[in-house]
């Protein structure tokens, strides 16, 4: 059975950093999109990042740009978001989510493009 397990969220202040990582098992990533949403209280689930199987390229929500980086390393099975310059407006759940596939122009943002999803993580962003 395909499991996503995200792990790294947090209370943090403004201003700070987290790093989030999404483990995967009984799934081989590498031929897999992989992506972050969020979802925060009474809000719709939105897309937060994604990357291809290279790492070569990747998109991110306007929310985001230029503060969040997401990675990953095929070898471990592992996906990261690293969060920088948190603002009290990304707190949220995090959830890691993977699509089938090897190319796509753009990169699959759509919650329904995914066919798996991890349970998610807790970042909560202090002022």
């Amino acid at each position: 059975q395909v499991q996503l397990t995200e792990s790294g969220g947090g209370l943090v202040q403004a201003g700070g950093s987290l790093r989030l990582s999404c483990v995967a098992s009984e799934l081989a990533i590498e031929s897999h999109f992989m992506a972050w949403f969020r979802q925060a209280p009474e809000k719709e689930r939105e897309f937060v990042a994604a990357v291809d199987w290279t790492a070569t390229k990747t998109d991110y929500g306007d929310s985001v740009k230029g503060r969040f980086t997401i990675s990953r390393d095929n070898a471990k099975q592992t996906v990261y978001l690293q969060m920088d310059s948190l603002k009290p407006s990304d707190s949220a759940v995090y959830f890691c989510a993977a699509k089938w596939g090897l190319w796509s122009s753009p990169l699959p943002r759509d919650i329904t493009d995914y066919e798996h999803w991890g349970r998610g993580t807790r970042v909560t962003v202090s002022s």
